[in-house]
């Protein structure tokens, strides 16, 4: 790896206009046609969303860690290519700010309100338009509010739309797992988290998708997203709960109704986009990389180990965008000037050939990539993420173990966009399965041997997490029965079997023959 950049003069070797020049004063980047140089290419258009990778790999050759790069309307920008020189940018505010009024572009007219990146840059009061104290006061109430989300309710309620998701096309054979799986998961768990499970919709889904791409309606998709948001401030200021809604309303930074709606819609698009392409990344690799397949089946690579790895390799976020030079420096050779935007590049800072040689190599246990930026900015609730993914990918493998891609990989396809390169379709086929009761633990029956996945792998000393409702069930009693194998049969109708009455003890916590004699001696060691 790099040692972070050190911002001092002389690096930049390109010609320089003499004095009285007209070009004189101008940056580098202003010069390259002058200069015989590469110029910028852009980063929207057929090139930028067919192979963004390869777009990467022309700029680095070019011009080094850090290119000059056209944003839609040929905005000017640089695009930050190397690891090293990313974390500079990102740990560095004092030099590159998150506070989009510095941009020259906004001052000069380049970069109008009605731009297609406006929901993007268009400054806002948010942590992450800000810095310093103002920085501080309100992210804190966003990292005080995450920190509040019990996880464990969390997975369950992951587990549960996982598997209500799964029964709406199990009996059909085939499916897409983009649309009918990834793309609404994600926002199921948030609406619920956040305290509006009402708004979920497919309309809440698709404006969330739309409005971080700079399409034409990505401004309409966004007044779509912040009106619900803001219903929801409103009810909560009157009748609060136990989600996080409530509190940011309640915390004692004292948010006004503007920014709670502000954060909340940060905290929804950040977590639900990521999330959602972290899903399809991850299962078109399962899908597709037979050594990726084989070590989970055997056993040798467990689910989050999966999903790490698929951070470094195809980050839910291409690039960040963005920071703002608060005065005339230098980075990766490249003079930047004051108000000059930048973009942090995430998927190329992750196969920046200094800190990843060989790209083949696996990352197990590495959580240096900057799949989640770094810095101040970092996000605060990539766990949350994480979560929704290995604990709804464990979920669909456990209903669906006899996945199958349904087409060549040469035949998927994906959408570009500033920020993300999107899988659009994953077909897949199976074993037809019948629904299952979505309240209740995932059924054995499988129409097909079902291959071990080892998936969320519990550490050492903890014991597996069960969703409390699942202890009243005959099928756990039946499982948790000591020499009791699990016998593969259909799944519980719930129109005919009447459901199970929950006794005042679980029937897990009975325990068996030695395990309550183990109790006896314990309260007989304690004089009980």
């Amino acid at each position: 790896m790099t040692t972070p950049f050190s911002p001092r003069p002389g690096s930049d070797d390109r010609p320089v206009p003499p004095p009285g020049c007209p070009a004189h004063g101008l940056s580098p980047y202003d010069i390259d046609s002058l200069s015989g140089m590469p110029g910028p290419r852009r980063l929207y258009g057929p090139e930028a969303e067919r192979d963004p990778m390869g777009l990467y790999e022309k700029l680095r050759a070019e011009h080094g860690p850090v290119a000059p790069v056209l944003l839609q309307g040929d905005v000017p920008a640089w695009l930050v290519l190397g690891h090293s020189e990313n974390l500079h940018m990102t740990r560095t505010p004092s030099q590159f700010s998150r506070d989009s009024r510095r941009w020259r572009a906004l001052h000069d007219g380049s970069a109008p309100p009605d731009h297609p990146l406006a929901p993007v840059f268009t400054w806002q009061p948010i942590c992450v338009f800000a810095d310093g104290a103002d920085h501080e006061r309100l992210r804190g109430a966003v990292t005080d509010s995450i920190a509040r989300i019990d996880h464990r309710g969390v997975r369950r309620y992951i587990n549960r739309y996982s598997n209500r998701l799964v029964n709406d096309f199990c009996q059909d054979g085939r499916a897409d797992l983009v649309s009918s799986f990834a793309e609404h998961l994600p926002m199921m768990v948030m609406a619920q988290i956040l305290g509006m499970p009402e708004e979920y919709s497919e309309r809440l889904v698709q404006a969330a998708r739309d409005m971080i791409k700079g399409t034409e309606t990505a401004n309409e998709s966004n007044a779509y997203v912040m009106a619900a948001l803001m219903r929801l401030v409103k009810r909560r200021r009157i009748v609060p709960e136990e989600d996080f809604a409530t509190w940011l309303v309640e915390h004692p930074a004292g948010l006004t109704d503007d920014e709670v709606g502000q954060h909340l819609r940060l905290v929804l698009i950040a977590a639900y986009e990521t999330t959602a392409n972290l899903i399809a990344n991850v299962l078109r690799m399962v899908l597709t990389d037979p050594r990726f397949r084989a070590q989970l089946s055997g056993g040798h690579m467990t689910l989050p180990d999966a999903v790490e790895q698929t951070l470094w390799d195809e980050p839910p976020f291409t690039t960040i965008f963005g920071r703002w030079a608060v005065g005339d420096t230098e980075l990766g050779g490249q003079r930047i000037k004051a108000g000059d935007a930048l973009i942090v590049g995430i998927a190329a800072a992750n196969v920046d050939p200094v800190v990843r040689p060989d790209l083949r190599a696996h990352m197990q246990g590495n959580r240096a990539h900057l799949a989640f930026s770094g810095g101040p900015h970092e996000c605060p609730g990539q766990d949350i993420g994480r979560a929704i993914a290995d604990t709804g990918i464990d979920a669909l493998l456990m209903r669906l173990p006899d996945l199958q891609l349904a087409v060549e990989e040469s035949e998927l396809r994906y959408s570009g966009a500033l920020m993300s390169h999107q899988l659009t379709e994953l077909p897949v086929t199976f074993a037809p399965r019948p629904p299952q009761d979505v309240a209740g633990p995932p059924s054995a029956t499988a129409a097909a041997p079902r291959p071990q996945w080892q998936v969320e792998s519990p550490r050492p000393g903890s014991a597996p997490i069960v969703p409390q409702e699942a202890y009243a069930t005959p099928a756990f009693a039946a499982a948790s029965a000591p020499g009791t194998a699990a016998a593969p049969g259909p799944a519980p109708d719930p129109a005919t079997e009447p459901a199970p009455v929950a006794s005042p003890v679980p029937a897990q916590r009975t325990g068996s023959a030695p395990q309550r004699a183990w109790a006896a001696v314990a309260r007989w060691w304690n004089g009980s």
